[in-house]
């Protein structure tokens, strides 16, 4: 029977193993710095190849009209548009844009949720990528009453 400290001692080696291996490299493939930088909408949804951005009616944004604690604000996105890369969940007035970013197939139901931190009252916006570059978006205006970063 293995004692507590020989586990730890043998999860220890695993995971200098995995490091070693370069298991971090895959882990941050995903990483987009430019999106998760991007200060504007436009910005951030450039950062994902977006060439332009048009609102659809197809693209949907839930949220609560009103938020009454910034630092758990509930928001989903959601289409029904076949090719879509990318779903984006963008809040404009956020010191970084983006909140979240799902990738999107055929295989997969566009239709998520988060909760998202928001120190002021702001448009949220539902950003659907296209495979062609297009940029789909939903807007939505969420007031915050109390904001979600130290206010």
């Amino acid at each position: 029977m293995q004692t507590r400290r020989e586990t730890l001692k043998q999860s220890a080696v695993v995971a200098g193993l995995l490091a070693s291996a370069g298991f971090p490299q895959f882990a941050q493939a995903a990483f987009n710095k430019a999106a998760f930088d991007a200060k504007s909408v436009q910005d951030a949804a450039k950062a994902f190849g977006a060439a332009s951005m048009a609102e659809s009616k197809d693209v949907t944004i839930t949220g609560p009209d009103i938020a009454e604690n910034g630092a758990v604000v509930p928001l989903g996105a959601s289409t029904s548009l076949p090719g879509v890369k990318q779903l984006l969940i963008l809040v404009e007035k956020n010191p970084a844009a983006l909140v979240a970013m799902f990738h999107v197939s055929d295989a997969v139901e566009a239709n998520f949720a988060t909760r998202a931190k928001m120190g002021q009252s702001s448009d949220v916006y539902a950003v659907a990528i296209m495979a062609d570059g297009k940029a789909l978006f939903a807007k939505k205006e969420v007031k915050v009453t109390l904001g979600g970063c130290g206010g």
